[in-house]
């Protein structure tokens, strides 16, 4: 149905919002003020250029409005307009609302339809006032929503022009699926079949590093044994995982992730020889358990040889067999996504590690060092300082949290 059919309807709904990507949520969320507010037609208005959004992370506006077409195909109820795509400038809601109201008769009436996090941002938008006059707002809400103080403030304001429509289900978000595209998880039954394989088919949400650094990564297989280089592998891949489980720089974590083990096949005369060029003098611990050094020359490998300058990247490269006390969070990824990653041989404690990785990063810290600290004892090795450190930071940082 094209946009300008409306006149015909007395009461149309509109669901605006970059769809990156639409799924589940909103189709479901659609269908119940549909029949609620007994809506004739929803519009779905997929967003150009929005000014509260990171356009960094958006699919193209192409791409955005054809998901949203696949996913609202066979539904009568629904129109999809490109009217915000079409603009080459800011997308503003108040430009859009005068569009709609111009295409319907002077008694219809139009509603907006938001979701809570989009509730919380209106009363900083552009002509809220002239908005409110327009439209009347539909706030569809999880069993368990928690206003905040603006958003009071608004609703206080302009209580007869707001209504609310709590909807169960709706934990469903674009960013929660981005980042299991990310981590390549299914996410199948959470958007429509169309549009998760039109998502996959088009490469959407993901970058491939292994093809980004490719030039970086056949150097390093050079450098090491095939089972290292496989291990490389996957503690680049577990550690962006963790990265956008904590919204970290992904790329970032891939890259230290590759790299942290660089000098890990270096003879003892190559180690001493690195140590001798860039004037690393080894502690009473690395003199006796030397392969301990590998971390702390990959700062400087890594530097050199492979170009890395970033300071965070090369430390939580020094620092991964060791550890230490008030750790970055590139830091702390890299050192536990060197023991989760998945072709670790299994050993007790390693699933609950696994599964402590993704649920608080601290907590899984401490319970690391200390499987490590004692695993190493019982097999008579030194235990560097650094690790002991790190091991009392993190039981002391637990024990102030929770008590």
């Amino acid at each position: 149905m094209k946009i300008n059919d409306l006149t015909r309807f007395k009461k149309l709904a509109i669901m605006g919002g970059t769809f990156n990507p639409i799924h589940n949520a909103h189709l479901l969320a659609s269908e119940y003020v549909l029949e609620r507010f007994n809506i004739d037609k929803i519009i779905f208005i997929p967003t150009g250029m929005p000014p509260h959004k990171n356009r960094n992370i958006l699919a193209s506006p192409e791409d955005r409005y054809n998901m949203v077409l696949l996913a609202t195909l066979d539904n009568p109820n629904f129109i999809v307009s490109s009217i915000e795509l079409e603009r080459k400038t800011i997308t503003y809601t108040i430009d859009t609302l005068m569009t709609i109201k111009e295409l319907c008769n002077d008694d219809t009436e139009l509603y907006f339809i938001v979701g809570t996090d989009t509730i919380n941002q209106v009363y900083s938008w552009k002509d809220q006032e002239e908005i409110f006059k327009i439209c009347k707002f539909i706030i569809v809400t999880r069993p368990d929503y928690i206003m905040d103080k603006g958003a009071k403030g608004l609703l206080e304001y302009y209580k007869d022009r707001i209504y609310f429509c709590e909807i169960p289900l709706l934990s469903i978000s674009s960013t929660i699926i981005r980042k299991m595209i990310k981590q390549d998880k299914n996410i199948s039954y959470l958007l429509p079949e169309s549009v998760k394989n039109y998502i996959y088919k088009n490469e959407l949400y993901k970058i491939d590093y292994f093809c980004k650094y490719k030039k970086e990564i056949e150097k390093l297989k050079k450098n090491l044994s095939e089972k290292r280089f496989n291990h490389s592998l996957e503690v680049a891949k577990e550690a962006k995982n963790l990265a956008i489980q904590y919204d970290f720089d992904e790329e970032k974590a891939f890259l230290a992730g590759i790299l942290h083990d660089c000098c890990k096949c270096f003879g003892l005369d190559k180690i001493y020889e690195v140590c001798d060029k860039f004037s690393f003098e080894m502690d009473d611990v690395l003199k006796k358990q030397p392969d301990l050094a590998h971390s702390f020359l990959g700062y400087f490998i890594a530097k050199e040889e492979y170009g890395i300058e970033d300071n965070d990247i090369l430390n939580s490269i020094k620092y991964h067999t060791t550890g230490k006390e008030n750790m970055t969070l590139l830091e702390k990824i890299i050192y536990i996504a060197d023991y989760i990653e998945p072709t670790r041989a299994h050993f007790d404690g390693i699933e609950k590690a696994r599964e402590l990785a993704y649920i608080n990063i601290d907590i899984a810290m401490e319970k690391i060092l200390k499987d490590t600290i004692e695993y190493n004892e019982a097999k008579g090795r030194i235990i560097h300082p650094l690790s002991k450190y790190a091991y009392y930071y993190y039981n002391i940082l637990l024990i102030n949290l929770f008590y």
